[in-house]
């Protein structure tokens, strides 16, 4: 996390290591290729078994490489999340909770890996995230859905992915990717209180420091927003 007068950066847990893992791989391959040209006759198998394992670590190092340098930044102004697929963004106004994800099922309470994020209007979302975005979350968020329908949260029906036009409160239509999503975010705001969701996998401290300091911001920017009115 870097932390800047009011601006905080937070690298994603899933980035971590991936120069040294590519690298690691890197070395290791080359290593192995060197190995083989004395030894391919004699150990072909457990040797094309380490070429492939090298390869797989070359490539999950590439991968988390891919991922952005910061996955989360926190700003007096605003929230904004960064995916290797596109990014969201929400002024602190627009958004009415930050919480953790919990579910309560019989005398337990079940902890979800994700924070949620409640909106004033779910409209926002329409002109605050990129298509791919919108696309690729409804995809990766598939673990929330199954867990929703799994303890009757939702209807089968309302977990299947729905291409439906949405229609805005102002009577504009969004047709698309960008649909479903909206469809998809308002299910899980009526089984779980939150129109988006940031994975635990994004952060790189617990999940309620994360809310905590983002808590933070939005009573801040809620507090100066009443003494401007």
């Amino acid at each position: 996390m870097i932390k800047n007068d009011e601006t905080i950066k937070i690298k994603a847990i899933a980035r971590h290591h991936g120069l040294f893992i590519t690298l690691t791989g890197v070395i290791t391959l080359l290593l192995v290729a060197w190995l083989c040209s004395y030894h391919w006759q004699l150990a072909r198998l457990p040797l094309l078994f380490m070429v492939l394992a090298c390869l797989v670590t070359i490539f999950i190092g590439l991968l988390k490489l891919a991922e952005p340098v910061y996955s989360v930044i926190l700003t007096s102004d605003s929230l904004t999340f960064y995916h290797r697929h596109g990014r969201w963004q929400f002024h602190w106004q627009q958004i009415r909770n930050i919480h953790c994800v919990t579910n309560t099922v019989g005398i337990t309470r079940d902890e979800l890996n994700y924070v949620g994020i409640k909106l004033i209007s779910i409209d926002t979302i329409a002109t605050c995230i990129s298509l791919r975005l919108a696309n690729r979350l409804i995809h990766e968020q598939k673990p929330l859905i199954q867990y929703c329908i799994k303890h009757r949260l939702i209807s089968i029906e309302q977990g299947v992915l729905n291409f439906e036009p949405y229609i805005l409160n102002d009577g504009e239509i969004v047709r698309g990717p960008l649909a479903a999503f909206l469809h998809h975010s308002e299910v899980l705001n009526q089984a779980l209180g939150a129109h988006i969701f940031i994975a635990a996998s994004n952060l790189n401290s617990s999940m309620g420091n994360f809310v905590g300091l983002a808590n933070t911001y939005l009573t801040k920017a809620k507090t100066v927003e009443i003494n401007i009115y």
